[in-house]
């Protein structure tokens, strides 16, 4: 019996159509041998399946099924590929752990903690994980621009805590920059962390996985044609992806460890893509994405074919993780 796979995709962030575009390509390279794919947007106001004529079927919230031509189909697991809320900050998560439904990625808990970049911080720090000086600031709070700047110094980079693909992240370079970097922030999240500007090289880790081993996949240099690798480098063709990195065979066992003793120690589960710039000479830890881009354009993708691993063989891999 073919297995019936939700690829969940879409979501409530301004990632949404970022995500569509991961869930499709899982949703074109899944084996039809073993699985029976359906794609299923969530969204703000409607969850529904789109079939192949592109009509969609409205998705009972109260067991994850759908009805499709008089047929009640359940999902034996959920391939979940947004970015954003609801699916990367632990709450589809937790939804389909209720309904006893397995899924890809993290585990709720795990997807709450990664998602919140001050929150992870803090955790990391006991395993000697070295990271930017930063300054987290609250929406609320009072804006007081000589203490943040005394902690992280000029340039330093203003993000929203809890969001993904360089939205709501500003560079800022003079000090009268900074009061708008820090509203662009909250237009995101009511949270924000402020760090200090590290110069180096940037490198993008994946670590998954895959056929029951833990793998670090090999290892992204990022240069961006902009100041940082904001958006448009991301998605719009303005950074160069150099995949291996241009560094040496030590420093690439080096983040290589690093990326999967964070993996280990969080107890993270499916695909993860971490962050970090040797700053000094040393890897310094930035973000972790739990549910990385999978399209044609994203790192984790490149990275595994580098690797010699299939489309068709790393999305399988998930899946049957996720069913073990």
């Amino acid at each position: 019996m073919k297995k019936k796979i939700a690829i969940a995709m879409g979501g409530f962030s301004s990632e949404y159509r970022i995500s569509i575009n991961s869930g499709n390509m899982v949703y074109e390279n899944l084996d039809r041998n073993k699985y029976e794919p359906y794609r299923v947007h969530i969204l703000q106001n409607e969850w529904f399946v789109v079939t192949e004529n592109d009509t969609p079927y409205p998705i009972n919230k109260s067991d994850f099924t759908v009805k499709i031509d008089g047929e009640i189909i359940k999902f034996d697991c959920v391939f979940n590929t947004i970015h954003g809320t609801p699916g990367e900050n632990g709450l589809l998560q937790a939804y389909l752990e209720l309904l006893n439904i397995p899924q890809t990625a993290a585990d709720h808990y795990q997807s709450a903690l990664t998602f919140n970049k001050r929150d992870l911080i803090s955790v990391l720090k006991p395993y000697g994980i070295k990271t930017a000086k930063n300054y987290f600031l609250n929406k609320e709070d009072i804006l007081d621009v000589d203490a943040i700047l005394e902690k992280v110094g000029l340039p330093c980079f203003v993000k929203a805590n809890r969001a993904g693909s360089s939205f709501g992240i500003t560079k800022v370079k003079q000090k009268d920059e900074l009061y708008r970097a820090a509203q662009n922030a909250f237009q995101e999240d009511d949270e924000a962390i402020i760090e200090s500007f590290l110069d180096g090289t940037e490198v993008s880790v994946g670590v998954i996985t895959y056929n029951g081993e833990l793998l670090a996949l090999p290892v992204t240099e990022i240069v961006s044609e902009n100041e940082f690798f904001d958006y448009e480098a991301k998605y719009l063709g303005k950074s160069q992806e150099i995949t291996p990195a241009r560094i040496s065979e030590e420093d690439t066992k080096k983040v290589q460890e690093i990326a999967k003793l964070i993996y280990e120690k969080l107890k993270m589960k499916g695909f993860t893509r971490s962050e970090f710039i040797f700053h000094n000479g040393e890897p310094h830890f930035i973000e972790m994405n739990t549910t990385p881009g999978l399209s044609q354009a994203s790192i984790l993708p490149q990275q595994a074919a580098k690797a010699g691993i299939s489309l068709q063989d790393l999305y399988g891999s998930a899946i049957e993780a996720a069913l073990s």
